[in-house]
């Protein structure tokens, strides 16, 4: 089988499709990864095939990460600035990738690639969609938090039909948002179809929904075909998946440390987030771990202590099981690597699907959630205090942990794909 594994986003929403790549090649498969080229020094050293896919990213630019982190337009900047002007070029990239040199036999489709399923209905490559966070179904039964809305939320229990009422006003406001899609598909004689950031995003084939059901289960009104399949984790720098010596010496040295991260988006628009980090962990007493990032930025210009180490990057996987207590943004990627750990965690989200993953692991009994304007020093030492201080937010940690070691998301993915595979070639 040769396929071809695209989106544009994050390394978050990157990191999964390498994940299932790697095991698909495994299996004997051909996997070709389609993203944008900012990815392709991680991707490479792999040995794994890839086409470059525009809208490229520029790591350095903290204005766009700015721009599409608001979190009252985050959203629809991301997609109406910096996605839809290059549509037409994402088009034509994904096309050469699935039909040059050879044709691909599937394809698997992020939701942030928008020209994805208008290819496939050209070419009539069968193809897979996967979501990586139960925002992206914008239930009506277990109604998502809306970013620029988010006090909505709080009430979707009492009163009736307040979950389809947030599931129209996401539609409502978001409604001439996808007109590029819709002009595109009539210069290619297609028809308008149907809403492309709600439902043309869905295979009808196979949805992968790339999460634990502890996140989220499955709802009466999700397209059908789902499966959810467990979180795909990768989190190595082309195939590095070690510590920086500074940093494992630091973590043999003491007491586990209090890590604070803002992933791999909104690390480049922290603000004083480090400054403020830093200052509650003094006041606090806690060793830590500032992972900082390569924004000059975020380099705090007061001398530190020798309780709290600083590093560009560290991989997840390596650090948070040697952490007390994880602060970070809620990305859905750095939440399972919390999960995977049995960490407690501080939640200060930005926007996009960060507010809901925030309420759902507040929900599940293993996070605290701090508004990003209420992130200040004395506040934070006092919320991580009284956090180290449950035991039980460490014990419900280890338990989700434990039920998420039962899981193989990777591995239920890929059969999932063989087996539309099998049936495509079948049919």
């Amino acid at each position: 089988m040769r396929i071809v594994l695209s989106n544009i986003g994050t390394m978050g929403d990157t990191n999964p499709l390498i994940a299932l790549a790697l095991e698909l090649r495994r299996r004997g498969h051909v996997p070709v990864i389609a993203l944008p080229e900012v990815y392709k020094p991680k991707v490479a050293p792999l040995g794994l095939e890839f086409c470059a896919v525009r809208p490229n990213i520029d790591p350095t630019d903290s204005a766009l990460v700015e721009m599409i982190y608001d979190i009252k337009k985050g959203t629809e900047y991301g997609l109406r600035r910096f996605l839809f002007p290059s549509l037409r070029e994402t088009y034509g990239d994904l096309l050469d990738a699935v039909t040059k040199p050879e044709r691909t036999d599937l394809m698997l489709l992020g939701e942030l690639n928008y020209a994805g399923p208008i290819v496939a209905e050209v070419t009539g490559i069968p193809w897979a969609s996967y979501l990586l966070a139960p925002l992206s179904f914008f239930s009506a039964y277990d109604p998502p938090v809306l970013p620029p809305y988010p006090h909505l939320a709080r009430v979707d229990h009492v009163i009736p039909g307040m979950g389809a009422a947030i599931s129209k006003l996401a539609r409502l406001v978001s409604l001439h948002w996808p007109q590029p899609i819709y002009d595109l598909r009539r210069e290619l004689r297609l028809g308008k179809g149907v809403n492309p950031l709600f439902d043309a995003k869905h295979s009808p084939d196979l949805v992968l929904a790339l999460f634990s059901k502890v996140l989220g289960v499955e709802q009466k009104d999700w397209p059908r075909n789902v499966l959810i399949t467990g979180f795909c984790y990768y989190d190595s720098d082309a195939g590095n998946a070690k510590l920086p010596l500074h940093l494992e010496k630091f973590l043999d040295a003491g007491a586990a440390p209090v890590v604070f991260t803002l992933g791999s988006a909104a690390v480049l628009a922290a603000g004083d987030f480090y400054e403020v980090s830093a200052k509650a962990a003094m006041e606090l007493g806690v060793r830590a771990v500032l992972l900082i990032g390569t924004d000059p930025r975020n380099r705090l210009k007061e001398k530190l202590p020798g309780s709290i180490c600083v590093a560009e990057y560290a991989p997840y996987s390596a650090l948070f099981s040697r952490a007390s207590l994880v602060v970070h943004q809620g990305g859905v990627g750095t939440t399972a690597q919390c999960l995977r750990a049995g960490k407690p965690m501080l939640i200060m989200p930005y926007s996009h699907d960060q507010p809901d993953n925030a309420r759902r692991m507040e929900r599940l009994g293993v996070a605290e959630v701090i508004r990003r304007r209420a992130y200040q020093p004395r506040k934070v030492a006092r919320t991580i205090e009284a956090m180290l201080a449950k035991p039980h937010l460490e014990q419900q940690s280890q338990r989700v942990a434990q039920q998420l070691n039962g899981e193989d998301g990777v591995k239920m993915a890929c059969d999932a794909l063989e087996g539309l595979y099998s049936r495509t070639r079948k049919a």
